[in-house]
């Protein structure tokens, strides 16, 4: 079976919109370059996200080709308007009129801002599984799952089966080790989700239900090749991972072949 690297989604910053890329390079702290390098926090330095404040998830973003300049939009704020990054000062003013409490943007362009620091890599989908899950509700789009799943890497090949991604982790205690293209990554686990899939990503209204259905369907989808170990519950999707050190300036690229490796490795 044949399978590829069909799409490629990075987040410049955290809880806003994605940027889809046809390569991107790996950087030394081990993520995707200009993927969620940037973060909203308050005044007490706690993020602020889709989770926590549902109004994150209508602010629409434009990116510039260098990922230097952002414009964004939101309800209420009078249009769009267009923000340099290096200087995120103007940037955080705008963002706290908008929420209505103090907002600053701050940098990591190493290692990013990762909800899992100890998997800090990309989250990596199969196509069918987001379209698995778009079956599940009623009236949800492609496009609506994959703003809602928020992955980096979407995996595609023929007659791929829904969750096959689950094959990128394997038994508790052990990293599952896979290739795309030139680089070598380490799956960890399927990744848990929080509220933010519930809600719609342009209006923010939750689905009724969302997360329950979403269990009782995957757990009755759990393909024979994942690791049940893995699933204290069943509303994960995607698989966390981690780069080494040693692929960083490596690049992934649309297209690219995936390979999986023989052996688990114990951690």
């Amino acid at each position: 079976m044949l399978v590829h690297l069909a799409r490629i989604l990075v987040f410049p910053i955290k809880s806003l919109d994605g940027v889809v890329v046809e390569e991107v390079r790996i950087t030394p702290g081990g993520i995707l370059e200009n993927d969620r390098i940037y973060a909203m926090v308050d005044a007490e330095g706690k993020t602020v996200n889709g989770k926590r404040d549902p109004r994150a998830l209508q602010l629409r973003t434009r990116f510039d080709a260098a990922f230097g300049e952002v414009a964004l939009a939101g309800p209420g704020s009078g249009g769009e308007k267009a923000f340099g990054l290096a200087q995120p000062g103007p940037l955080g003013r705008w963002l706290s009129d908008y929420f209505g409490f103090a907002v600053t943007l701050i940098r990591e362009p190493r290692s990013g801002f990762p909800d899992d620091r100890k998997a800090p890599g990309p989250t990596v989908v199969a196509e069918p599984s987001l379209r698995a899950v778009m079956e599940w509700y009623p009236g949800l789009t492609l496009e609506n799952v994959r703003r809602r799943f928020r992955s980096n890497l979407e995996l595609a090949g023929p007659h791929l089966p829904p969750f096959w991604d689950d094959r990128l982790f394997g038994e508790p205690g052990t990293l599952t080790p896979f290739q795309i293209g030139e680089v070598r990554l380490s799956g960890h686990n399927p990744c848990q989700r929080c509220t933010v899939p519930a809600r719609d990503p342009e209006t923010s209204e939750t689905l009724p239900d969302f997360q329950k259905e979403f269990m009782a369907r995957r757990r009755a989808t759990l393909p024979p090749w994942a690791n049940a170990e893995r699933f204290n519950h069943t509303y994960r999707l995607a698989v966390n991972t981690s780069i080494l050190p040693a692929e960083a300036g490596k690049r992934l690229r649309r297209g690219d072949p995936v390979a999986l490796a023989d052996q688990a490795i114990p951690v």
